[in-house]
This record gives structure tokens, C-alpha cells and sequence, in this order.
């Protein structure tokens, strides 16, 4: 058993460090993370690369055991026979407006252009908000009946947790995953169009 110890690691060192872990060939892990955001993105790295995850916590600190396990790798192949349905195109998108000369004017205009890609066939596999782009995902942003229709479709939503955390408002978003830098970048640059606003 392979132990990594991520505690005080800044996003997305602890990620990192659990995937240098796995490409190592590490059978089974014990990860140790000392907040909630660094903890669900572990876990989702690990299941996604098809390991089966138990988390638990012990005074403020969460400790994840990962083994390789045949479930979570089929689980992983039925969300790729998923996303076959989607382009192979995604969004980084760092601003909540389109445009810097008129706030209301790009408010309108991010609104009608989420409002469009809901509507466009294929549609992307990933929308990551980063900077301001992650206040489109709170529930009085003008844009997150936009973002909860890309997400219910099937779109991966990635919010920079870095990004929710800067600004105070990890809490209140409503859409989306919070994410780190590592999946954001592997997510929007592994694909075949990555589309950057903002």
C-alpha cells in the first residue's frame, strides 16, 4: 500500500501527487488531505482512473483508501460510451461577461451564448469556469438555468475551487463540480477544441 500525505498541499498539488502515485503502478493507495475540496477532487481522480474509493474522517482531516476494483472500471467506460454522444469540444470560460466595455452588455451576451450552446448538437464535453467566470454557477447569476440545462444534459461543469475560495463563495454554488487546476486543464486542453472567453 502506497501512502501519500497531501495535508497542506495547495490545489492541485494533492491531485498531482496522487496521480504520480497511480502512474507509479501503485495497487492500492492511503491518501491523506486536510480539506473538503482537495478530498472530492482526489476521489474523483481516483475513481475516474478506476480505482474503488472509502473515505473517512478523523478530527478535520479525511483519509481516502483506493484499490484497482473491475466495478469502477467499467463505471469509468460507461461514462465514456457517454460522452460519445458529446463533441469533442470544450469551454474555458474566466469571466462572467463577454466583453469589458459594458458589464450589462456582456451579461446579456454570456447569457444568450450559454443560452445557445444549450441548444447546439454535439455539445461539449466540458464547461470549466476559472476567475470570474466561476460567479456564473451562483444561483443569482443569469446564466446558471444555462449551466444546470449543459449539466442535466450530461456537460461536465468544472468550477475552480482556487477561484470560489478567493472570492468567498465556495458555498453557495449551485452548478457544477468544484474542481481543481489539474482536472481543469487535462478536462478543456485534452480535448480536441478547447475554446477559451475571457
Amino acid at each position: 500500500m502506497k501512502t501519500v500525505d497531501a495535508r497542506g498541499q495547495l490545489c492541485p498539488k494533492p491531485v498531482m501527487m496522487v496521480r504520480e502515485a497511480t502512474l507509479s503502478g501503485a495497487d492500492e493507495l492511503s491518501v491523506f488531505v486536510d480539506n473538503e475540496i482537495s478530498a472530492s477532487n482526489v476521489t474523483r481522480f481516483l475513481e475516474n482512473a478506476g480505482y474503488a474509493v472509502t473515505r473517512s474522517e478523523v478530527g478535520g482531516e479525511v483519509i481516502i483508501q483506493a484499490g484497482r476494483g473491475g466495478e469502477k472500471m467499467e463505471t469509468s467506460a460507461s461514462k465514456k460510451d457517454a460522452t460519445a454522444l458529446r463533441g469533442d469540444y470544450a469551454y474555458l470560460i474566466l469571466s462572467r461577461y463577454i466583453g469589458d466595455e459594458d458589464e450589462a452588455l456582456g451579461e446579456l451576451l454570456m447569457k444568450s451564448f450559454l443560452g445557445t450552446v444549450v441548444s447546439k448538437d454535439p455539445l461539449p464535453e466540458v464547461i470549466a469556469l476559472m476567475n470570474g467566470g466561476v460567479k456564473l454557477a451562483l444561483p443569482d447569476s443569469s446564466c446558471s438555468d444555462s449551466l444546470q440545462e449543459l449539466e442535466a444534459a450530461g456537460v461536465a461543469v468544472l468550477v475552480c475551487g482556487t477561484c470560489t475560495k478567493h472570492y468567498g463563495i465556495t458555498d453557495r454554488i449551485v452548478v457544477g463540480q468544484i474542481s481543481n487546476m489539474f482536472e481543469i486543464t487535462e478536462s478543456v486542453f485534452g480535448a480536441s477544441k478547447p475554446i477559451v472567453l475571457g
